[in-house]
């Protein structure tokens, strides 16, 4: 069995709304510094040893990632 996480953020040309909101949560809070922060997700699969890199791509071009605001990079990984 293969652990596979793959890092959806927005593309940089997308505004972040969330990200934006957060930072002003930070500021109020009297975090000085912080420049910015874009908010994304993890997607954790559990899949079988023969999975490739190039399934999971097809995995995320077809249903996971929305790629016309999104990026993604995917981590392979073997469960203990």
């Amino acid at each position: 069995m293969k652990k596979v996480n793959v890092y959806v953020t927005l593309r940089e040309s997308v505004l972040d709304p969330q990200g934006v909101a957060v930072k002003g949560g930070l500021e109020h809070l009297g975090f000085a510094g912080v420049e910015s922060v874009r908010i994304g997700k993890i997607i954790e699969l559990q899949v079988a040893d023969d999975t490739t890199e190039d399934m999971v791509k097809e995995m995320c071009e077809k249903l996971l990632v929305n790629t016309v605001i999104e990026n993604y990079e995917i981590e392979m990984g073997v469960l203990a």
